[in-house]
């Protein structure tokens, strides 16, 4: 098999020359162009064809095929401007189908524990993740990662790219080259020597550089460096001066292929939950608000039980649209939010949407007042001041019946989860939802709903 083959060719180490987890060579594991490849897999029909994703409600494009950039379909272009050259060349176009990148995802990264171990994975992103290799001798590594993307490929069907380097940074160039022409590299570029990665930063320009953005490359040239290498032989005094310190000599060190940034441990309780969405259309009604708000609220409390947590503040915040004035740049309307500190923490659903409600309440009317609109394009919910909710006291002076709402909680989320589709839901979330977010051209959620499975004939 492909995982005992991985596992056979570990170098063994004694305890006392181990490396540091996370120091030694490391891989970048990258799905091509993910959406559209989470789309194909139950659409055969679409390989080698050109297929765009569209983001929520159905506004840009986020995701799209090779064969759609070498057509001119432009990355995050709005739908409207892309339509002409969609339709001419008869382009798939779907809108976002969270529930099936969500479980692709899951696919692609058990895959690679499976491949290499748990503890040698962190996932980066839904699409992206970083992979130790340390145990791995130099001479393997091609290999290694070349098993690594066809076996992921054959398992779960979504196309990735490998990229391995001494540095988190490093790898992040070789996965950019390994993309830059798949047909060269078969997806898979290693940087295991000096003369390798020389190359590598020659041909790769400032703005591709992981954690350097568009602005801050305009800086980068103004000093006269255009490339990685030219970026690399900077001092570490000027580094210091003029790359924000310790992050900038951080940044330089692993161009030089010295680590400095480790794999980072999987973040299981988070110290934040929110949940916004963008409506399906504008919104005006407070009704409509309340109803959204308590929503996100619901999904939000999800969450929080979901690592056995409960919340002491909640927070709500709406987004008004601005009218867009002819000649002029869009820009996105003041958010307006107010936040509640709670009389004890929780995570029961209906405490905490009676106290968001009243918040959107509240944001509703200081819209009107300051902004003087009441048209709005987004809303949302966070939960903070986050606490194990195994610390929570019950309450000697209330019904045992509220002491148990986490009994309810629970079998409400068990329900949910079996069902989908939020089958029981608080009547403050609504039956008709116009606001909803709109997905026109959504596929069906293969992997996660019986009625949606790919029928085989």
């Amino acid at each position: 098999m492909q995982v005992e083959m991985i596992t056979a060719n570990r170098k063994v180490q004694s305890t006392s020359v181990k490396r540091q987890r996370g120091f030694g060579f490391t891989a970048v594991v990258d799905c091509n162009s993910f959406y559209c490849s989470a789309e194909r897999v139950f659409r055969p029909d679409l390989w080698d064809k050109p297929v765009v994703v569209l983001s929520n409600n159905d506004g840009c494009i986020v995701s799209r095929s090779d064969e759609s950039k070498d057509l001119g379909v432009g990355m995050a272009a709005p739908y409207f401007k892309s339509k002409e050259i969609i339709e001419k060349n008869d382009i798939s176009v779907f809108s976002s189908n969270y529930n099936l990148y969500g479980d692709m995802s899951w696919r692609v990264m058990e895959t690679l524990r499976m491949l290499v171990g748990e503890e040698n994975v962190e996932v980066y992103s839904v699409d992206e993740a970083f992979v130790d290799l340390s145990e791995f001798p130099p001479d393997s590594l091609y290999d290694v990662a070349m098993n690594i993307r066809l076996t992921i490929e054959k398992w779960t069907g979504v196309a990735v790219s490998v990229g391995v380097a001494p540095t988190k940074t490093l790898s992040k160039v070789a996965n950019h080259l390994a993309k830059k022409d798949k047909t060269a590299t078969q997806c898979v570029t290693v940087l295991e020597t000096t003369e390798k990665i020389n190359e590598a930063l020659c041909t790769t320009l400032v703005k591709e550089i992981w954690g350097v953005g568009t602005q801050y490359a305009d800086k980068l040239k103004s000093f006269g460096i255009y490339d990685a290498y030219q970026l690399s032989n900077m001092p570490e005094e000027w580094t210091r001066k003029n790359m924000g310190g310790v992050v900038g000599i951080r940044l330089i060190k692993e161009l030089k292929g010295e680590p400095s940034i480790g794999l980072e441990e999987e973040l299981i309780e988070k110290k934040m939950i929110a949940t916004t969405r963008m409506f399906g259309t504008p919104v005006t009604d407070l009704k409509d608000i309340k109803e959204a708000v308590a929503t996100y609220t619901s999904r939000a409390a999800e969450k929080l039980r979901r690592q056995c947590s409960a919340a002491s503040v909640i927070s709500v915040f709406v987004v008004p649209k601005e009218k867009r004035e002819e000649g002029k740049p869009f820009k996105h309307g003041p958010t307006v939010s107010n936040a509640m500190t709670l009389p004890h923490a929780t995570c029961i659903t209906s405490e905490l949407i009676k106290c968001a409600t009243q918040l959107a309440e509240k944001v509703y009317h200081r819209s009107i007042i300051e902004h003087k609109t009441n048209l709005f394009k987004k809303a949302g919910v966070m939960l903070s001041g986050i606490v194990p909710d195994k610390t929570l006291q019950g309450n000697l002076f209330v019904p045992a019946s509220k002491n148990n709402g986490r009994m309810l909680m629970n079998m409400m989320d068990n329900i949910n989860f079996s069902m989908r589709d939020d089958i029981l839901k608080f009547a403050a979330s609504g039956t008709e939802r116009n606001w909803k977010m709109r997905q026109e051209l959504r596929s069906p959620r293969y992997t996660s709903r019986w009625d949606e499975l790919r029928e085989v004939k």
